[in-house]
């Protein structure tokens, strides 16, 4: 690292079950975009995560090399084995028409997980271990159909790689932590120049050998060179944490439960749809339910949700998996105005009744235990209410003064409340935070 132009910063914490895994990082004054460069990021509100590599022939997951406790020339041959028989492009259009069908705005395709698999043909790899093997580049396809759709377009990078015996001791074995660095510095520069625009880097496994944070491992990776390098080519691509640069947003991940008060710095949930990231036959997938009220919830905390799946060998997505996205799909179609584009706020969640967020003129309600919500007052705010209806036009009677807004909700829309009940209420004049 070079301290002269780069400092450490730690993550706040937040009255909140939110945990920001990077643990803070190092950051420096070039790297700081100016907040209206996310805006096209918190706008887009949900985002589809995809792990597929070798990993995906033995079904047990994207750690199965680890796990499995795999010899590298072992796992090497089972780039013998995988070579799907879909084009890459045909490849890409299922992912992505899966990635719609939910109304997901951006996507994240894993480039190179930690078991070193490039899926495009890189020159900075390890011993040649590439998709070039097979004459496929799926990063290529995976970009190419975003563009094409206009979805926007992120790349995840693992800088770690198990194949390297300096990744475990870089110490005892500092030439083989030296060249995976180059790997990881090489791949980056092919990533951020050869596949047009690429709007998001997204970072994973900057630590060594499995202990600490990212940061303690910058004295390795030198992750302020590293993002300089990718914003020099992409002078607007956004960075996640967990390379030990402290990044333009922070992640928290895993299907927990998000509660507490609104996070103020831009913010990512991620996580998948069951039980596994990489493939796995029969692998748990959540409820549609699960998945809405978690989108609600993190929204309404001025978050995005990243959502995973796990594609099989052959490049498909399960079938449970593009139906969870198409029942998503149907709720964010129908109440797409109080989700994308909008902020956190004009109150502060009440954890498992409601949140709320705003846009223009228009505050929206997402209450998730109608039940529980009748007979309380939202607070006081300086904005004058002229009505409240549902999203469909159902209007809502509701009072207005010094001490709050009380809404009257009919019995029955409370008997039928869905997972999240959304309400608009339009205020006289533009709500400015």
């Amino acid at each position: 690292m070079h301290e002269y132009d780069a400092k450490y910063v730690t993550t706040p914490n937040y009255k909140s079950t939110v945990h920001f895994n990077g643990h803070g990082g190092y950051t420096a004054p070039d790297l700081e975009l100016p907040p209206e460069k996310l805006d096209w990021w918190r706008d887009a509100k949900l985002g589809m995560f995809i792990h597929w590599g070798l990993y995906a022939l033995l079904g047990k997951g994207e750690w199965e090399y680890f796990n499995g406790k795999w010899k590298r020339e072992d796992y090497a041959r089972l780039v013998d084995k995988f070579n799907p028989t879909t084009k890459p492009e045909d490849i890409a259009h299922e992912w992505l028409d899966t990635a719609q069908s939910a109304g997901a705005r951006y996507a994240v395709m894993v480039t190179r997980h930690h078991d070193g698999f490039a899926l495009w043909p890189s020159e900075s790899s390890y011993l040649g271990f590439n998709s070039g093997l097979l004459g496929k580049d799926y990063v290529r396809a995976f970009t190419d159909e975003c563009h094409a759709r206009g979805i926007h377009t992120g790349l995840y990078y693992s800088p770690m790689d198990w194949r390297f015996p300096g990744y475990f001791d870089p110490d005892g074995q500092p030439e083989s932590a030296q060249a995976m660095k180059r790997q990881c510095h090489g791949q980056i520069e092919e990533l951020t120049t050869r596949y047009g625009r690429v709007e998001l880097i997204w970072f994973d496994g900057g630590w060594l050998a499995h202990k600490g944070h990212d940061v303690d491992a910058a004295w390795l990776w030198d992750p302020i060179a590293l993002c300089r390098r990718a914003r020099a080519n992409q002078p607007d691509i956004l960075l996640s944490p967990r390379s030990g640069y402290i990044g333009d947003f922070q992640c928290d991940e895993g299907p927990h439960a998000i509660t507490g008060e609104i996070i103020p710095q831009p913010w990512e949930k991620c996580m998948t749809t069951g039980d596994a990231w990489g493939y796995q036959p029969g692998a748990k997938v959540y409820e549609p339910e699960f998945i809405i009220r978690m989108l609600a919830d993190v929204i309404c905390r001025g978050g995005n949700l990243l959502l995973n799946i796990g594609p099989d060998p052959d490049g498909h997505v399960p079938e449970e998996v593009k139906k969870l996205f198409r029942a998503l799909g149907e709720f964010t179609s129908a109440n797409g105005e109080a989700i994308f584009g909008t902020r956190a706020g004009i109150w502060q969640p009440v954890d498992d009744v409601y949140g709320a967020v705003y846009r223009d003129d228009c505050a929206y309600l997402h209450i998730v235990d109608a039940a529980k919500f009748v007979g309380m007052t939202l607070p006081a705010v300086n904005y004058r209410f002229v009505k409240c209806h549902t999203l469909d036009g159902r209007q809502i009677p509701f009072r207005q003064d010094e001490t709050g807004v009380r809404l009257s909700l009919h019995e029955d829309l409370v008997a039928n409340a869905p997972v999240d009940l959304v309400l608009r209420l339009v205020a006289e004049k533009p709500i400015v935070l």
